[in-house]
């Protein structure tokens, strides 16, 4: 049995062994054979390419050490090949030792063309998309495209829009691509709510926003098109502006926007937690710098104790604090402020914390998407440059003015480690937009008539920052041109240089009797010297002159032995000397005695130096609701010229928001015209008035006026001019906020006093009843009116009725008053 069992063990053993070895044998074989750790670059054949070369799809291929292809290269040579873009399929296989790479290329596109687009033009619709002609083409790349372009017209508000791509077979392996779209309607803002707002109403949230509702007059616009990204700069909008005003705890939860389609429009709703107002109630200054004493620089806050909380004011008095810190010498000095609510009390103590901050250096500062602008134009508005300190409230300061440049349609400025630990790199990310502008204006007011305009400005030229524009003005009364140019940095200084060259020609009309031609340039320099105040110097030359209807200027003699008084001529003219009253060369009607010596003497050259000081805190330059605007001016005529004198002149305007969206406007204004040396004033350099001083009264129509009997009655002016004007503008709540009406309810009081130009003329020989009589009372102008505000899409305008109460006894009334105009 043992042996029997040994035996049958070995048979066994022998049959495995003869089933085994051809199977090792195989295996081995395979493992030999195997193209991964077998073939090289070289033993690749490439298979089905047309245009792409072989050597080029071998170069994707990356041998190993030894030259070698193992699975995992090939693997990756796949990817890349697929990545290119260049092939719709690509198949790797093994045959006789050999890599063979088989590629089906993607076609070649002929042409790209779009159907059905109107408001987008062709060239801007290519330079946006991927597929080009003579390109590769790529049905991922198209739909991406298409998708692209579907954007471009839901930036403009058209969100219905379709582009589909057609696909055009053509020979040689190419084909047409054409992007048919639908665009659709414009989809506009139909509803703008707010929700949680207690403290301002939805009335006054809107002025706050750039997104406007539609309306009938939306055409001539652009901001009720739907755009979520204005939507979402509209949240931070809404929250600074509280801020500002004392509420510290706002917090604007959301904008929502739902399409309504039986509106066809958009549904906007800003929901707010408004919180509750506060007060200053302390403000402490704490310095952890051994030698700086926080306390020193108290002066830089703009926040004051009792005051209304106001974000925007401790910002900026950060920025100061700091710039003043660097200055002394503490470059690297941090300000933190932190505020510690009392909500008892609803107020605020705030305390800013100097410190030392880390010693950071800007290793670089990288300006990029600047395409137009040259690239100092942006630099020169950073204070900081590579090797200074890095200092966060300087940057954000560069970001502000840049913005404010207008050149951009966005900027922002972000930061990244630089080299170093003590390193950083600021990166100046920018879009441009158009800055060049062509514009036909047109208006119309009671005192100047209609007058059009053609202009052609450039905020940006070529690129370097600088300002220029041209224009011409034809009216029904006034003509002219002028021409300006701006260097907003003089010698790489934060100093604005501007010249100005001009002509301008006032007509005679109801109001005036002659005709002035002024032609002249100025010069002037603008000085930044915070931002709420600046100050301008600036000179002027100008040559003025007159002219006169003949009959107005006929009585160059002594009227008393005119030949105009002479029997002969009264009979040639018809004219009937006993009923002249005397009058003798007045009988046709004779322009004022001043008027008339100006015509004589010529022209009169101009030279002056002047210069105003502005303090400007109003929200809104355009439409203010709240802040203060005082304008304060001076300017000394003798630096050369015909005439010499010093005119002071002074206007302050106060806006405060009162109840129920109400604007309270306190408006005070004055002048003072003073001679100088022996020459006396000119009567065109005198101040004339009417209804910009007191409304109701007629252009020119307040002051000192000619009387003598025969003469036009000229208003000649007056040396001194007073005016106050208080003026509630009521909004019309009934009416949408995008029409733009409110009225305004007013009281005004003024005068003008004292003419000092010529009262006599030698060389008329008028003396006595024909020397220059006329009336100069001291009377104070008022009127009460009301009128109507349009922030219209044609341009502002405004209409106003005002009743005189007061007068002087030569004085002419105008009771109704329109001005306006606008540029499309």
């Amino acid at each position: 049995m043992k042996v029997g069992m040994r035996v049958l063990r070995g048979g066994i053993f022998a049959t495995l062994m003869l089933i085994a070895l051809p199977v090792a044998g195989a295996v081995t074989g395979l493992l030999v054979a195997s193209p991964v750790s077998a073939q090289s670059v070289s033993s690749i054949v490439v298979e089905g390419n047309r245009r792409v070369e072989a050597e080029t799809i071998r170069s994707y291929f990356k041998p190993g050490p030894g030259g070698r292809l193992d699975s995992g290269r090939i693997d990756d040579g796949l990817k890349a090949l697929y990545e290119t873009g260049l092939f719709q399929d690509v198949k790797i296989n093994q045959a006789g030792g050999r890599i063979i790479v088989t590629v089906v290329e993607n076609q070649v596109i002929g042409r790209v063309a779009f159907e059905g687009n109107k408001k987008v033009k062709d060239d801007q619709l290519t330079a946006e998309i991927q597929s080009k002609p003579r390109g590769t083409f790529s049905r991922p790349m198209v739909q991406s495209d298409a998708q692209r372009i579907s954007e471009i017209y839901r930036r403009s508000g058209r969100y219905d829009v379709r582009v589909v791509p057609q696909i055009i077979e053509q020979p040689n392996n190419r084909v047409d691509l054409i992007f048919e779209v639908t665009e659709g309607n414009k989809t506009g803002v139909k509803t703008i709510n707010f929700v949680g707002n207690s403290a301002y109403s939805a009335y006054r949230l809107r002025d706050i926003i750039k997104t406007r509702e539609s309306n009938l007059l939306s055409f001539l616009g652009g901001n009720d098109v739907y755009d979520p990204d204005r939507v979402e700069a509209d949240r931070d909008l809404i929250r600074r502006f509280y801020l500002k005003n004392g509420y510290a705890d706002v917090q604007v939860i959301a904008a929502l926007t739902e399409y309504d389609p039986d509106g066809k429009g958009f549904i906007v709703t800003f929901k707010i937690e408004e919180g509750q107002q506060y007060r200053v109630g302390s403000v402490n200054f704490r310095s952890s710098i051994r030698s700086l004493d926080g306390n020193s620089l108290a002066n830089m806050s703009r926040v004051g104790v009792g005051s209304v909380y106001n974000a925007e004011a401790i910002e900026k008095s950060v920025e100061d604090m700091t710039i003043e810190a660097s200055r002394r010498g503490y470059a690297f000095a941090t300000v933190r402020p932190t505020g510690e609510r009392n909500f008892e009390a609803r107020t605020v103590s705030i305390v800013f914390a100097i410190d030392e901050g880390a010693r950071t250096y800007i290793e670089r500062i990288n300006v990029r998407g600047n395409t137009r602008t040259r690239d100092y134009v942006i630099r020169r508005e950073f204070d900081i440059s590579e090797g200074d300190a890095y200092n966060r409230a300087l940057v954000d300061r560069a970001e502000r003015r840049l913005k404010n440049l207008d050149y951009f349609k966005t900027v922002k400025i972000s930061s990244e480690p630089g080299s170093s630990s003590d390193r950083v790199i600021l990166n100046v990310d920018l879009e441009e937009k158009s800055t060049g502008e062509f514009s036909v204006s047109g208006g119309y007011s009671t005192s100047d008539g209609f007058l059009g305009e053609v202009s052609v400005s450039e905020r940006n030229l070529l690129g370097r920052g600088l300002y220029a524009k041209a224009s011409v003005q034809y009216g029904q009364y006034a003509r002219g041109y002028s021409l300006s140019f701006v260097e907003p940095y003089l010698l790489d200084y934060r100093v604005a240089f501007g010249v100005d060259v001009y002509q301008r020609q006032q007509l005679a009309n109801s109001y005036v009797s002659y005709n002035t031609k002024t032609a002249g340039f100025s010069t002037r320099l603008g000085f930044q010297l915070r931002e709420d105040l600046t100050l301008q110097l600036r000179y002027s030359l100008y040559q003025q002159e007159i002219s006169l209807p003949s009959q107005l200027a006929n009585c160059n003699n002594n009227s008393l032995s005119s030949t105009f008084n002479t029997p002969a001529f009264a009979n040639a003219n018809g004219v009937d000397l006993s009923s002249t009253n005397g009058l003798g060369c007045y009988f046709d009607g004779e322009a004022s005695l001043p008027i008339r010596k100006e015509l004589a003497g010529g022209r009169t050259l101009t030279s002056a130096l002047g210069y105003t000081l502005t303090y400007n805190t109003l929200d809104n330059n355009k439409n203010a609701t709240s802040g203060l605007l005082v304008d304060f001016r001076q300017d000394f005529a003798g630096v050369g010229g015909d005439v010499s004198y010093l005119k002071t002149t002074g206007d302050v305007k106060y806006y405060q928001p009162l109840v129920a969206d109400i604007v309270g406007l306190i408006h005070l204004q004055g002048g003072l015209l003073n001679k100088l040396g022996s020459d006396e004033l000119r009567m065109l350099d005198h101040f004339q008035m009417g209804p910009q001083l007191v409304r109701g009264f007629a252009p020119q129509g307040i002051g000192p006026r000619d009387i003598t009997n025969g003469t036009t009655n000229d208003a000649l002016g007056g040396t001194m001019y007073w005016g106050a004007s208080a003026e509630l503008q009521v909004p019309f709540w009934f009416l949408p906020k995008e029409v733009g009406l409110k009225g305004a309810m007013y009281a005004d009081a003024g005068g003008l006093y004292d003419y000092k130009g010529p009262t006599s003329w030698a060389a008329t020989g008028e003396v006595g009843p024909y020397g220059l009589q006329y009336s100069d009372s001291r009377a104070i102008r008022s009127s009460v009116g009301v009128g109507l505000i349009w922030a219209s899409p044609f341009g502002p305008l405004r209409f106003d009725y005002a009743v005189p109460l007061s007068k002087g006894p030569n004085d002419r009334t105008q009771e109704f008053r329109f001005g306006g105009g606008t540029t499309f």
